[in-house]
């Protein structure tokens, strides 16, 4: 769930783009995710706590006494993060965190809050990371309100974990002409709120001729703007790649959506951890190192149908 990022443009579409198939393909393990509109109404753990995990000792004291890792995530974002059709938190950023869990010895609990109030929830000590898609950018990194270019926090430090791109996607059979974000102009387009889908629509917005005004409505959740574009409420929709590819193959069996034009902005998610938290930053960074080395990683990402969006090795504020 990519938000707030200096711009760039991948170089690796080619690559991306047989995500797609995989991703789609991988979406077929998985079922309905029914509402997950409702914020704060609990939590899912996972990992089991254990005193002989091979990393604990690399956790704080604090964290290790309490055996539990906070974690604030968007649990409305399948299939990254969503609840299933049993009610349980599932996804790629769980299974990843599960894994984490058994090298560190303590459980991961996500605590569901809508995307924009993450970092803000993190600040203020309500979680411990904030792992929900995000992608790693310099303005994160350095508090920076992308929109106004002013310091609004003391920012966060990132541990990638995935790589991801943006697409656009319309209602089945109405692409309308749309392959780029050019093609937007004139049109309206709906998007969840504090994502690069929307500071996108924002910057090419700008970019639109006299009298074909580029359209946007966000909102809190990406399934809030998928309902709008199903019901006709705009022309498309944008979300990251393994999110629309999801949506695409399961909103109404497949038949009300489709993706459109090639993926934009690859780049690294992170989990967030507060600055100068480093000691749980260093731990987060060599859990992950172990999963990918142990290959528990691998199979997770097979799992869910997108090992292109891989990484080789932990990195720390590695986004641009």
């Amino acid at each position: 769930m990519t938000a707030s990022s200096t711009r760039r443009t991948t170089a690796a579409h080619s690559r991306l783009a047989a995500v797609g198939a995989i991703a789609v393909a991988g979406a077929l393990l998985l079922t309905g995710c029914g509402d997950q509109t409702k914020k704060d109404s609990g939590s899912q753990s996972s990992g089991p706590a254990s005193g002989t995990a091979p990393l604990a000792d690399k956790l704080p004291q604090a964290i290790r006494d309490k055996g539990v890792i906070k974690v604030g995530s968007d649990i409305a974002y399948a299939p990254v993060e969503f609840t299933d059709s049993s009610g349980k938190t599932a996804g790629i950023d769980p299974d990843i965190a599960d894994a984490m869990g058994k090298q560190l010895g303590v459980k991961f609990q996500f605590d569901n809050g809508t995307f924009d109030t993450l970092i803000t929830g993190l600040r203020s000590k309500r979680y411990d990371i904030a792992m929900s898609a995000m992608t790693d950018t310099k303005d994160r990194q350095e508090g920076i309100d992308s929109d106004t270019g002013k310091k609004v926090g003391e920012g966060v430090d990132f541990v990638d974990y995935f790589t991801a791109g943006v697409s656009i996607y319309t209602q089945k059979g109405k692409d309308q002409g749309i392959k780029t974000w050019a093609d937007l102009c004139g049109k309206k387009i709906v998007v969840q709120r504090g994502t690069t889908s929307e500071d996108l629509a924002k910057s090419e917005a700008k970019k639109c001729p006299a009298g074909k005004a580029l359209s946007i409505e966000a909102f809190d959740t990406d399934q809030q703007a998928q309902t709008r574009l199903r019901a006709g409420g705009a022309n498309a929709g944008s979300s990251d790649f393994p999110v629309a590819a999801y949506a695409v193959k399961t909103s109404g069996g497949g038949k009300d959506f489709q993706i459109v034009g090639e993926q934009v902005e690859a780049a690294p998610y992170g989990i967030a951890v507060g600055k100068g938290n480093t000691q749980l930053r260093e731990a987060l960074k060599a859990a992950l190192d172990a999963i990918i080395k142990n290959g528990e990683y691998n199979k997770i990402l097979q799992k869910w149908g997108v090992t292109d969006g891989a990484v080789q090795a932990a990195a720390i504020n590695g986004g641009k």
